[in-house]
């Protein structure tokens, strides 16, 4: 993890326009903090989602037509606060399956573990921390049939391009008659939008400058936190909300573990993150191009978001 944590700090703070990537926000301490994001009112995917799940896990389960005991995949399971009311009815109706949420934090997997078998002593679950194509390799293996679980507009986070590969390599690593259910944000009033991503807390100014946060702490590094700001922007036509952290001054990093300088303008930009909000007929378009076919959207009742459901 660590040299490629390097090389993509390097290459990202090294181009002319500097990015970084946003996979790199979820540390532990990052994690938390999208905790507290996802508890923030105006955040309202998390609402969205919770409520889709919530209401409608009766028919998203019928939907599957699955007629065996079936595994549930969830790729970055982080809390499971959303998927909690799907297991939840799964095992209160005694359906046969198996649990298998997948992360990249231990303390996101360690926490959900515990918490699941406080509320839900009968589920069988087998929780993985790792990579989800290395783990999905397995999953292959399996007799059973798959629900792949990617939620909370996770999709958004990829430009077009990539998010069209990370489609593709999920319908690779799934067995024919799999099905995915995959959460999209929906274009929606842009002042929504803005409020929840613009956030008058500042707790996605932390959750953005957490990342400098990790590189000081792993490269060792000397960015001065407080040099550094927020800026957010949504694009209502694109459906693209990007998010940047800026250079208040001139000024120079030093990565002393790599003996690497970064030097920075006055108000320089470093692209951190772009979270895309979908069309329903974008949501088509991106399932026919990865050879998928979409079964159903279900929607919460003011049609900010929908957790798409797809057959391979």
């Amino acid at each position: 993890m660590t040299d490629t944590f390097t090389k993509d700090i390097v290459d990202g703070l090294t181009a002319k326009d500097k990015h970084l990537p946003s996979k790199y926000f979820y540390d532990d301490n990052g994690s938390r903090i999208f905790q507290e994001i996802m508890n923030m009112p105006e955040y309202y995917p998390t609402n969205a989602e919770f409520e889709i799940l919530s209401m409608q896990s009766k028919q998203i389960i019928e939907a599957l037509k699955f007629s065996r005991p079936f595994n549930i995949v969830e790729l970055g399971a982080g809390d499971g606060f959303k998927t909690f009311k799907l297991l939840e009815y799964l095992v209160n109706n005694e359906v046969d399956f198996h649990y298998v949420p997948i992360d990249i934090s231990q303390e996101a997997i360690d926490i959900l573990t515990r918490r699941l078998k406080e509320k839900l002593p009968a589920l069988k679950i087998d929780p993985k921390v790792g990579d989800y194509f290395e783990i999905l390799k397995d999953n292959r293996q399996s007799d059973y049939p798959s629900l792949l679980l990617f939620l909370g507009g996770n999709i958004g986070n990829y430009l077009e391009h990539k998010a069209k590969e990370l489609l593709a390599l999920f319908h690779k690593n799934m067995k024919r008659g799999d099905k995915l259910l995959i959460g999209f944000d929906l274009k929606k009033n842009p002042i929504i939008i803005h409020n929840a991503y613009y956030d008058k807390h500042g707790i996605t100014k932390r959750f953005n400058l957490n990342l400098l946060v990790r590189i000081n702490r792993t490269l060792d590094a000397d960015f001065k936190i407080d040099d550094f700001d927020f800026y957010c922007h949504y694009s209502p036509i694109t459906g693209d909300v990007k998010s940047y952290i800026v250079s208040l001054r001139k000024q120079t990093v030093h990565l002393k573990a790599i003996d690497k300088y970064i030097h920075f303008d006055y108000d320089e930009l470093i692209w951190t993150e772009l979270s895309k909000k979908y069309a329903l007929e974008e949501i088509n378009d991106l399932a026919e191009h990865a050879k998928f076919k979409v079964e159903h959207n279900f929607l919460d009742c003011k049609h900010y978001f929908t957790d798409s459901l797809w057959q391979k």
